[in-house]
């Protein structure tokens, strides 16, 4: 019998899809189950869009360029000058989502054997997309008890060795909606100059600040012109997940030839949804206004509802939609399975992450779960009610 490689062997299951096939169960027996795993929000994808792409004039739907629509960079071109990022359309390639653009950028800046270092805990496909690429990942350990600020800095540079070749965050982040100050993103910054770093940036979750804050982009930082790599999608910020669009942005022009060799290898981003993303360009100025207030609502009702449950801790995420709490249980993987397999309240049960896929340090986060707060207000509750009676049974 064929075997099949150790790259596969090795490449981790998603811990935000893994209990899937025991939700779609709990379904089956006529349970409703409360999707807190996943960022897929229920905010309607704005209807201009969505008619920007159905009143297309397409008589043919061909390939697109490999660095997508010139028209759609030249619009993203005007996004980021509103968000105080200034590049030029030669300098973007569309990618198949974000997700595209963090493996791009993984592929043309390490060989197999090099390392990334990356705050824990983090996005659990950083994991899966540098085991895809033969690189190890050196996680460096933030906390709970403050919120997962960025770890000192000390901590970086203790991890950097001869293989360092990239740090990355996610910045707002995901999954601990931690949202980096100038502070920490310019300590970030001096050591990615000093041990002369790429610095790779997520900022899918760009437009979610909150209690005032304002995002920092790492390509707004002054001296990374060729060591900033952004990636970005247009999934969240505009409640357009299955479009499958995001962004690979760096002013370095060497890195972007190499990406674009892997970008004509799978020869174009998807045609529709770049004219979505071109439409959205255009939205009103004020349609986040709306969604923001909106998802602070959703995170001051999920934060509130946790720490009231006995023996539950959630810190206050200042962005994105996620938030980590830590709960009293030995093993949040064995209870997440039994919240669909075992447990309803009143016809329904809540579907949660287990932390324990978000860190590549083993053992750690095996008490925490992420919320996705992607649900409305009274679905929240819901959950949380669900959640509230199933620790009560679940320790009794």
């Amino acid at each position: 019998m064929p075997v099949i490689s150790h790259r596969g062997a090795h490449m981790p299951p998603s811990p935000i899809r893994k209990l899937v096939p025991y939700a779609d169960a709990a379904k089956q027996r006529g349970i409703q189950v409360y999707h807190l795993n996943i960022g897929q929000p229920d905010i309607e994808t704005p209807k201009a869009i969505l008619d920007a792409v159905r009143h297309a004039d397409i008589q043919v739907l061909e390939y697109s360029h490999s660095a997508g629509f010139e028209s759609y960079r030249r619009k993203l071109v005007e996004y980021y000058s509103r968000n105080g990022i200034a590049i030029n359309h030669n300098q973007i390639i569309v990618t198949t989502g974000g997700s595209e653009a963090i493996a791009f950028g993984i592929q043309s800046c390490l060989d197999p054997g090099d390392e990334i270092i990356i705050p824990e805990p983090f996005y659990a496909n950083y994991n899966g997309f540098s085991t895809a690429a033969g690189v190890r990942v050196v996680p460096i350990p933030s906390q709970i008890e403050n919120g997962f600020a960025l770890p000192p800095i000390e901590a970086f540079e203790q991890a950097v060795t001869t293989r360092t070749k990239a740090i990355l965050i996610c910045n707002p982040n995901n999954p601990t909606g931690y949202l980096y100050s100038r502070e920490e993103l310019e300590l970030l910054r001096a050591i990615c100059l000093k041990h002369d770093l790429f610095l790779f940036s997520d900022e899918a979750y760009r437009e979610f600040c909150y209690d005032g804050r304002r995002h920092i982009s790492a390509l707004s930082l002054d001296g990374l012109e060729e060591h900033a790599i952004l990636m970005d999608t247009i999934s969240k910020r505009y409640s357009a997940c299955g479009g499958r669009i995001g962004a690979f942005v760096t002013r370095n022009q060497q890195v972007l030839d190499t990406a674009m060799k892997f970008a004509q290898a799978r020869l174009s981003p998807p045609s529709f949804a770049q004219i979505l993303g071109e439409a959205a360009v255009d939205l009103p100025a004020d349609y986040f206004d709306a969604v923001h207030a909106e998802y602070t609502a959703r995170r001051d009702v999920l934060v509130q509802r946790l720490n009231a449950i006995p023996g539950v801790f959630c810190p206050n995420p200042g962005g994105a939609f996620y938030a980590m709490a830590k709960l009293p249980v030995r093993d949040s993987e064995a209870f997440c399975q039994w919240l669909l397999e075992e447990f309803s309240h009143e016809g329904s049960t809540v579907m949660m992450a287990p932390a324990g896929g978000f860190y590549a340090s083993a053992g750690k986060g095996r008490d925490e779960v992420r919320l996705a707060y992607v649900l409305n207000e009274a679905s929240i509750h819901h959950a949380m009610d669900c959640l509230e009676a199933a620790l009560k049974v679940y320790k009794s």
